[in-house]
């Protein structure tokens, strides 16, 4: 197994002092410093490297691949991670879809700035089509250059998302989508806070697990690969994520997903 890349925000401490201060990780300023063509100069590196490491994790096939990353716990920056290394497959020319698998607690919209549905679950239980779903991002990059990538927000929340994460329906959307895309990156729950990852791990070629240096610990990180070696996932290698961001809550962060995973699931479903 490979680290493929240092990703290193230098701006994110900017930002984590907000949000500790009480504004919300999707705010605004999350997104100038960190998404798309507002990257720094190391950030964007970084992401280029992953980009590489992964084209020869799948040199000589010219079908399309799907690419899942997840992590242990939340707050490590699989999502950030998901949106940036689509922008950059887009920037290298290549066609990329990018679909957020978390039915739970969906932010993609307000990253990108996209509707919030109809989105994946939308076109899982039959509701809308893949044209009536897909949204394009589109973002003015390197030498005004305008970078386009497609994007499937996780749509409505369900009240079953990792049995549609696993269903047949499932399969076959992504069997009809990779017609028409070179990668397909889905980004997917943390492993250790729910089974959605695991569930969905038969349905990619591989995956992307970013570990964020001040929430990761040893025993955690055992643990996501074992359970995903469980399921016999490929494993395409690790993104070392914050490298010098500020120490942080571990345990915060866990409680933090747990919470509202399980109470707001739970609560939508007793709702409906």
């Amino acid at each position: 197994m490979k680290l493929f890349s240092r990703s290193v925000f230098r701006r994110f401490g900017r930002a984590n002092e907000k949000r500790k201060s009480g504004s919300r990780l999707d705010s605004g300023t999350e997104r100038e410093f960190m998404i798309g063509p507002s990257m720094n100069f190391a950030s964007s590196e970084a992401y280029k490297l992953l980009r590489t490491n992964l084209l020869f994790s799948f040199s000589g096939s010219s079908e399309c691949r799907i690419i899942g990353i997840t992590s242990s716990f939340s707050s490590e920056g699989k999502s950030l991670t998901s949106i940036n290394l689509s922008y950059t497959m887009a920037v290298a020319k290549k066609n990329v879809l990018l679909i957020e698998g978390d039915m739970r607690l969906p932010t993609m919209n307000k990253r990108l700035d996209l509707r919030a549905s109809p989105g994946l679950s939308n076109m899982l239980v039959g509701m809308n089509t893949a044209a009536e779903a897909i949204q394009t991002y589109s973002a003015v990059g390197e030498d005004d250059i305008r970078v386009n990538m497609d994007v499937l927000v996780s749509g409505d929340i369900p009240p079953n998302p990792s049995e549609l994460l696993g269903s047949e329906r499932m399969q076959s959307v992504l069997e009809v989508l990779r017609q028409h895309y070179d990668f397909i990156i889905l980004d997917l729950p943390p492993v250790t806070a729910v089974t959605d990852a695991l569930v969905a791990s038969k349905l990619v070629d591989g995956m992307v697990v970013v570990v964020r240096s001040d929430h990761a610990i040893r025993g955690a990180l055992a643990e996501t690969i074992r359970q995903l070696r469980m399921v016999e996932t490929r494993i395409l290698g690790f993104v070392f994520n914050g490298a010098q961001e500020a120490g942080g809550g571990y345990y915060r962060g866990k409680g933090y997903y747990k919470k509202h995973y399980k109470y707001n699931y739970y609560y939508k479903k007793k709702e409906d």
